[in-house]
């Protein structure tokens, strides 16, 4: 008898299960443009607006979320020539500890700090620029990479706008550090590797 039973309750639910199916008549999908999204490539053509690109650039007076704001030169030796000619460092020089308390600053403003671009610095660039900028990084010193030039190096003069593009896009063995470093921190760095190019220069 419980067998029986048994064989009922699964025999009523398969056809329960089965009378529900209709192959005629599709489901319902109550979130259509989740399941059949429209993907569209950033930089694709589209009919969507009137100069026929999809990236358009935000609206005048928008504010952007977080510290991404798009780096515009070039990757060419011509925009490597403009940037180390023309770029300057966003952030405010840092304020000497001796007057710091006898001037009134404001504590918005986005300032060169030492502290923070020091241990970027540590991080990405030192094992190959070494920790005092001269090119004898720990891989020099082992010899799997040769030839990193002194940031006092004459034949190189860079620059405050040179040492950004470079971390930007990269240059000969060194690769980009775009992804690795916001743009706050890629300046952090390049005013760091002012200093010890300074350093060196004493």
């Amino acid at each position: 008898m419980k067998t029986s039973l048994k064989y009922s309750l699964a025999l009523v639910i398969l056809v329960g299960f089965v009378s529900c199916q209709k192959n005629s008549r599709p489901n319902y999908q109550y979130m259509p443009n989740m399941y059949e999204s429209v993907g569209y490539e950033a930089y694709q053509e589209s009919d969507a607006f009137a100069n026929g690109i999809e990236a358009q650039l935000p609206a005048e007076g928008t504010i952007p979320r977080g510290d991404f704001m798009p780096y515009e030169i070039e990757n060419t030796n011509a925009g490597y020539d403009y940037a180390k000619a023309n770029l300057t460092n966003p952030l405010a020089d840092p304020i000497p500890l001796d007057i710091v308390d006898s001037i009134k600053v404001d504590p918005n403003t986005p300032r060169v700090d030492y502290s923070v671009g020091g241990p970027l610095y540590s991080i990405y660039c030192g094992i190959c620029h070494g920790a005092k900028g001269d090119g004898k990084g720990k891989l020099v010193q082992r010899e799997k990479i040769l030839g990193v030039p002194s940031y006092d190096d004459a034949g190189r003069a860079i620059t405050t706008g040179s040492i950004y593009h470079v971390i930007y896009y990269g240059k000969n063995t060194m690769g980009s550090y775009a992804n690795q470093l916001n743009e706050h921190e890629r300046w952090q760095v390049v005013a760091y590797v002012e200093k010890l190019k300074a350093d060196l220069e004493k």
